[in-house]
């Protein structure tokens, strides 16, 4: 089943992560995709709010994961947008995290697809400049729709 949501604002496109981050299940894997700027961060900012957790949350860009455990769940954060090759990922130990009872948010995750999970979420975040300059469409659709 596809999720469709319109965000006029940050705030919404936050609400709606906090929506999402309020009802997530152990085990849960999420594929943010979106172009950079999209509000992918201010999405998972409200997901993870939403999961308890109170620290600040910022793209993992460079450290390619963030764990933040003072939530309800524990949230794995990747941004893979710079992986050079897809064995960074074992490096890491991705299959650890992935598999866990906790639950990933993986922006970028279309760049790893070779070894995402059976079953995890798209969400995609688009913008439309004819809407506004604030204005995202999200769809969140599991795999294989």
């Amino acid at each position: 089943m596809v999720t469709e949501f319109e965000s006029y604002s940050p705030d919404d496109t936050y609400g709606f992560g906090y929506e999402l981050g309020s009802k997530a299940l152990p085990g849960q894997v999420f594929i943010l995709k979106g172009d950079l700027g999209a509000g992918k961060t201010v999405f998972t900012q409200g997901f993870a709010a939403g999961l308890g957790i109170k620290d600040s949350v910022n793209s993992p860009t460079f450290t390619i994961l963030q764990i933040y455990d003072e939530g309800r769940l524990t949230l794995y954060h990747f941004d893979v947008y710079r992986i050079g090759d897809i064995s960074e990922m074992d490096e890491i130990g991705f299959d650890d995290y992935v598999y866990s009872d906790g639950v990933c948010l993986i922006e970028w995750g279309d760049l790893i697809s070779d070894i995402l999970p059976d079953e995890y979420f798209w969400v995609e975040i688009t913008k439309d400049p004819e809407k506004g300059f604030d204005y995202r469409h999200i769809s969140i659709r599991p795999a294989g729709e």
